[in-house]
């Protein structure tokens, strides 16, 4: 349903983007439009399809299906088995913790390309997935501004139920559940404000925010300390539950400043369930690209999956594998398996030779999965440093094993922390 447009139609693009995002700053939910000091939110619009943005839900539920069946399977496999996914021998315990067979994760994102050979899907970002705000609340201000319908419309409804039902699933697995604190990085703008976001959404009586500095592990609990400054954040109790917008891979290598390995100790703590997590372990399981790499592998075995899952995965998922095996003259793409936003990969032409990389090795002593090169689309989109000649990613998120909001970026090739996000619209 299209709503009045308030935006004047002879305002500049400074002037537009200046009368959507400001009020959004002033409200405190959404105040990352910039960057790094850069541009970051774009006030333009992309009016999606309305066949796309149905066909990009239908693949999303349909992997995450086949994303909780592997997973499942990982999570009783042999300790060699998940070290060569890549995940980090001190979370063996904790993924092996199952609690919904059917769900690989509470809040996942896949993110899309949209090829001239259909719908393809490049990763799952199933851990610590963000882009949340951007796509359940400021892309339906942008929309109600130019007077179109907002794609993500009604989404953000689905947080209260999805935790509801995390929080009973922990109960019933015997779990105390009274103490509920969400957690990230206070001083990172983005993930403070996403991760404060879901905890109003969640709807969680009594759930309060407490920094990653704050948390202090003590014993057989991790408790939360209280800050004077802060009257918002957790009083000094120990947690029960924990939202942590914190890759548990990050987690894994969390050391005291006098070298005490506090991650692995929490990690212990959730494997012997001294603590409940969310995103629960399963969704660090899925998170590696290893196993789309697994995938693929039953995949071309004609092993495991359905005749139906097979096809879903022909239809939407890209030849990976753990070595470079692909016919002379494919381009191929090498990404670390727990890498993200687009560090250390590298593209390859047909010839072997590399035809772009990121410039940056933050994971690059991780192994590496290689993935058949899908182009993403052009864009050309309006910038407060004028027209940006741009490739168009999409995101669609998974909450609780249903499809949901839809979000778009706009970068390079390889798609980075610096790419804009670009609202969108939805047509047809």
């Amino acid at each position: 349903m299209s709503m009045a447009r308030t935006l004047r139609p002879d305002a500049s693009y400074e002037e537009r983007r200046e009368a959507i995002y400001g009020p959004l700053r002033q409200e405190g939910i959404f105040t990352w439009d910039c960057l790094y000091d850069q541009e970051y939110a774009l006030a333009g619009l992309y009016r999606l399809e309305r066949t796309q943005l149905a066909e990009m839900r239908k693949a999303a539920e349909a992997l995450g299906r086949i994303y909780a069946r592997t997973v499942r399977i990982v999570q009783q496999g042999e300790p060699a088995l998940l070290a060569e996914l890549g995940l980090p021998p001190a979370s063996f315990g904790a993924i092996r913790l199952r609690f919904d067979e059917d769900i690989p994760t509470l809040i996942g994102r896949f993110d899309f390309a949209l090829t001239p050979q259909g719908l393809k899907m490049l990763e799952f970002n199933s851990d610590t997935p963000t882009g949340i705000v951007e796509a359940f609340h400021a892309n339906g201000r942008v929309c109600a501004a130019y007077g179109e319908e907002d794609p993500n419309e009604g989404c953000s409804g689905a947080f209260r139920q999805a935790f509801k039902r995390m929080l009973d699933l922990y109960r019933e697995a015997g779990y105390a559940s009274e103490h509920v604190v969400f957690s990230s990085l206070d001083w990172h703008e983005e993930d403070a404000g996403t991760t404060r976001y879901l905890l109003k959404q969640s709807g969680i009586a009594g759930a309060e925010f407490a920094a990653l500095s704050d948390l202090r592990v003590e014993g057989d609990r991790i408790w939360a300390q209280p800050n004077a400054d802060d009257e918002e954040t957790a009083a000094g109790c120990p947690i029960d539950v924990l939202y942590r917008l914190h890759a548990i891979e990050k987690l894994a290598e969390d050391r005291d400043t006098d070298g005490y390995p506090t991650g692995e100790h929490v990690l212990e703590l959730i494997a012997a369930r001294k603590l409940a997590i969310i995103n629960p372990p399963s969704g660090f399981a899925a998170q590696t690209k290893a196993l789309q790499a697994l995938i693929w592998n039953l995949h071309q075995a004609g092993e495991f999956y359905t005749e139906e899952e097979h096809e879903t995965i022909e239809a939407y998922m890209l030849p990976t594998f753990m070595e470079p095996c692909f016919p002379e003259g494919t381009p191929y793409v090498a990404k670390p398996i727990l890498g993200r936003e687009g560090s250390g990969v590298t593209i390859y032409a047909g010839s072997g030779d590399i035809a772009e990389a990121s410039g940056e090795d933050e994971y690059g002593d991780q192994p590496m999965v290689y993935q058949q090169y899908a182009e993403l689309p052009r864009i050309r989109v309006e910038t407060l440093n004028g027209p940006y000649d741009g490739r168009l990613l999409w995101g669609c998120f998974l909450i609780d094993g249903r499809s949901s909001a839809v979000v778009a970026r706009v970068g390079g090739s390889i798609t980075n922390n610096l790419s804009y996000y670009l609202p969108s619209s939805v047509i047809g």
